[in-house]
């Protein structure tokens, strides 16, 4: 059994990887990895899989209504990237809690049931400690690193330089930060069910039958990834903050926090234009991200491959239910 402590670290861990995980478009077929599982989503639904340690899969699905159709506001662009950001967080929440019920606590199925819902205080406490951890790992201390070298290094001083500096400071605490994340065993489970939850995403694209022959064909590298994502918002704050005129380290930082929702829009809509345009030129920018998937992803099993079938038959069959149209990227 885990302490409470240990309990908030380990799933404090899963959360950070959230993003990286996540494939954030609302109108395609799509998932997430999560703890012994995989969680996939059509347009209006969703369906979570997971092998308990006695060998049993257990589900959960529901019902999930795009956040455009309830909120047209974010029909626009850069703002539907924002929307569907956070409505994949709190989605991605729901899944991994659900899951660590499943994989952690050797539940009995009707003790299960009963504890798969998440409070929605320690749903907050998680994704408030997640995004705090964010902002001083990704925004606090590359800046402060960056202020430092600007002192030895007249030169870093002009504000590109300074940017450009602080970016690749910024994506080298990231890319250490995954890898280090990666040597962890349960992480490195999690990640082999990210690279199961992608080849059947391929398979089911491809519109050959969903089967665990046909998705071990496909690779795990796929451009609507959350890792692919993260990066491109890596490069794109550095052209975000070189245009912000902001004077002085206070300044600087809460720049940095102010422009995260702007950056994530604009992320957002270039990984949705080349998840479309796969010859472009953004899909040319965006192929970084897909070498970082080597780390993030990893071959899975066919029994877990045969568990994101199940989370993506069982989304379709809801999906269907409600009368939703499967979109093919």
């Amino acid at each position: 059994m885990f302490t409470p402590i240990k309990r908030f670290l380990r799933m404090a861990a899963h959360v950070q990887l959230l993003p990286v995980l996540e494939s954030g478009e609302e109108t395609l077929v799509g998932g997430q990895a999560v703890m012994e599982g995989v969680m996939m989503r059509a347009p209006h639904s969703y369906c979570v899989a997971v092998r308990k340690p006695s060998g049993e899969l257990v589900t959960e699905e529901s019902p999930l209504a795009k956040l455009s159709e309830k909120y047209p506001l974010f029909k626009y662009p850069v703002l539907r990237g924002v929307g569907t950001l956070g409505q994949a967080m709190w989605l991605g929440m729901k899944a991994l809690q659900f899951s660590a019920n499943a994989a952690l606590d050797e539940s009995k199925p009707e003790e299960l049931e009963k504890k798969k819902e998440l409070p929605g205080w320690v749903m907050a406490l998680h994704l408030a400690f997640s995004l705090g951890f964010f902002i001083f790992l990704y925004k606090l201390v590359p800046l402060y690193l960056t202020t430092l070298v600007e002192k030895s290094f007249p030169m870093v001083q002009n504000r590109i330089a300074f940017n450009l500096v602080d970016g690749i400071i910024r994506m080298v605490i990231f890319i250490s930060f995954l890898y280090a994340l990666s040597r962890m065993k349960d992480i490195r489970r999690v990640f082999e069910f990210h690279g199961a939850e992608h080849k059947v995403v391929f398979n089911f694209e491809s519109g050959k039958p969903v089967t665990i022959a046909n998705a071990q064909q496909f690779t795990t590298l796929h451009p609507r990834c959350g890792t692919s994502f993260l990066l491109v918002v890596m490069l794109v704050s550095i052209a975000v903050y070189t245009v912000v005129p902001a004077e002085g380290f206070v300044q600087k930082f809460l720049s940095r926090i102010v422009l995260l929702p702007v950056i994530t829009g604009l992320s957002y809509e270039m990984i949705r234009y080349a998840a479309r345009k796969r010859g472009s030129l953004l899909a040319l920018l965006t192929a970084p991200g897909l070498w970082l998937q080597k780390i993030t992803t990893q071959p899975p099993a066919d029994d877990q491959t045969a568990v994101a079938i199940h989370a993506l038959e069982g989304a379709m069959k809801l999906e269907e239910r409600q009368g939703g149209e499967l979109v093919i990227a």
